[in-house]
C-alpha cells in the first residue's frame, strides 16, 4: 500500500511540474510579446498611446523584367546598386529611364529600383498621371490588370507597355510576427494616423506581410504633402477596418 501511495503521489508531483512548466512557458511568451509591442509603441516621434510605424515616402520608380530591362539597356547591362533600401534585399539602382505618356509628355530620370521582377511596373502620383495625360487605377504592386500604358525610353532602346503604370495604394510592410502582434493579417485593410500641423487620417491601407520585412508603412509624395510629413511626424496605426 505504502508502495502503490508513494507512485502515485510522485506521478501527481510529475503532473504538478508538468502544469507549472507549461505556465512559466505560457508566461514567458506573453512577456516577450508584450515587451515587443511596447517596443513598437515606443519608438519616437510621438506620445501616442498607438503604435507608431517608420515612415517611407515612395517618389516615382519603376519595376522591370529581366527582358524589359536589357531591352532598354543592352544584353550586357546588369541593374546595379547605387544605394539598399529600407527593405532587406532592395536597393535603388544606378540606372534612370524617361517615362512619356500619350500626349508625348515626358518625366525624365525615374529611377529603376531593384532587384528585377516578374513584371514591368512604373509607380506615380497622381499629380505625374495628370501631368503625363494617363488615366491609372489605385492600385496594389502587382495588379496591372487596369494599368495605364507609358513609354519607356533608356539609353539602347525603348518599349510601350501597354499596361504598366499605376498610383500605388498606401501599404504597410511587416513580418507576420508584427502582424500577429497587431491583430492583422496579409490582405487586410487598416486605418492610420499622422500628426501634425495638418493632421491627416488615411484609411485603406493594405497590409502586406513577409517575415524578411521590417515594419514600414509606404505613402506617395501626394499623400505625405497633404499630410505636410517632415522627417520627425509620426504615424500612428489605429486599427484594422
Amino acid at each position: 500500500m505504502s508502495l502503490t501511495k508513494e507512485y502515485t503521489d510522485i506521478e501527481q508531483l510529475d503532473k504538478i511540474s508538468d502544469q507549472k512548466l507549461i505556465e512559466l512557458i505560457v508566461n514567458e511568451v506573453q512577456n516577450f510579446l508584450k515587451a515587443d509591442l511596447q517596443s513598437i509603441k515606443s519608438r519616437p516621434g510621438s506620445n501616442s498611446p498607438f503604435v507608431n510605424i517608420p515612415l517611407g515616402i515612395s517618389n516615382r520608380h519603376i519595376h522591370l523584367t529581366p527582358r524589359t530591362f536589357h531591352t532598354l539597356f543592352g544584353e550586357d547591362a546588369e541593374c546595379e546598386s547605387m544605394r539598399p533600401l529600407y527593405q532587406p534585399g532592395e536597393f535603388a539602382s544606378k540606372q534612370l529611364l524617361t517615362i512619356v505618356g500619350p500626349k508625348l509628355r515626358s518625366i525624365p530620370n525615374v529611377r529603376i529600383l531593384g532587384p528585377l521582377r516578374k513584371y514591368d511596373q512604373v509607380e506615380v502620383s497622381l499629380t505625374d498621371a495628370i501631368f503625363l495625360g494617363i488615366d491609372p487605377p489605385v492600385a496594389n504592386s502587382g495588379s496591372l490588370e487596369e494599368a495605364a500604358p507609358l513609354t519607356l525610353v533608356g539609353p539602347r532602346g525603348s518599349i510601350y507597355l501597354e499596361k504598366c503604370a499605376i498610383v500605388a495604394n498606401r501599404h504597410i510592410h511587416m513580418s507576420n510576427i508584427d502582424a500577429e502582434l497587431l491583430g492583422v493579417k496579409n490582405g487586410d485593410y487598416c486605418k492610420v494616423k499622422i500628426t501634425g500641423e495638418k493632421s491627416t487620417m488615411f484609411e485603406n491601407v493594405l497590409i502586406r506581410t513577409n517575415d524578411n520585412w521590417k515594419l514600414q508603412i509606404h505613402l506617395d509624395t501626394d499623400d505625405a504633402n497633404a499630410a505636410n510629413v517632415r522627417e520627425e511626424t509620426s504615424v500612428e496605426f489605429i486599427g484594422k477596418m
